[in-house]
């Protein structure tokens, strides 16, 4: 019994495989009607043209798919009036750091991310430390006794604050996130 169980799992692989088992390629055409077809067979066989889904411009987090993170803050600013305009708490947990989050920590974030999305947003606002860098005076050329001014720095945000009013009121609230860079992209934290 044992021998012939063995000699056909032997045998298997030799047997064929039926056509429609086989893997094929799923292509999407348009009709002459503007209809959507899903077929294996080639569109022109159907009298129809090849359509490939529109491309949608990936700047940031734009719909559902994500190409990459935020680099810049202007993108991490529109990510969060996105999130906030659609009062969708996914798309703003997606650019919140989850880093060392134990699970009750994170749905008492989610909980904080869903109070933020509901309410409407009026503006965006750099935080800035109070800390104030200190720069040299001046610099001199060499071969000049001119000292030159010392180019000023501009100050690095530490967080971003939510100006929002309650929902349904005209009462203001407001939100301060954490900034952090983090794999080359900007995050927010609670």
């Amino acid at each position: 019994m044992r021998t012939t169980v063995l000699l056909l799992l032997a045998c298997l692989p030799c047997l064929p495989t039926p056509a429609g088992a086989q893997a094929s390629r799923v292509n999407r055409c348009t009709t002459a009607q503007g209809e959507t077809v899903f077929t294996d067979r080639s569109c022109d066989a159907l009298g129809a043209t090849t359509r490939m889904p529109a491309r949608v411009p990936q700047v940031g987090n734009t719909g559902m798919f994500r190409a990459g993170c935020a680099r810049r803050l202007s993108e991490l600013t529109g990510q969060i009036r996105d999130a906030v305009s659609t009062r969708d708490v996914n798309r703003l947990s997606s650019i919140y750091l989850w880093n060392n989050v134990s699970d009750a920590t994170a749905n008492h974030i989610i909980g904080r991310l869903e109070t933020v999305v509901q309410r409407p947003l009026i503006d965006i606002a750099p935080v800035y430390s109070d800390a104030v860098d200190v720069a040299p005076a001046s610099l001199t050329v060499p071969g000049s006794t001119d000292p030159l001014p010392a180019p000023v720095a501009r100050p690095r945000p530490i967080g971003l604050r939510l100006e929002q009013t309650l929902a349904n009121s005209v009462t203001p609230a407001r939100t301060v996130f954490g900034l952090r860079r983090q794999y080359g992209c900007f995050w927010i934290t609670l």
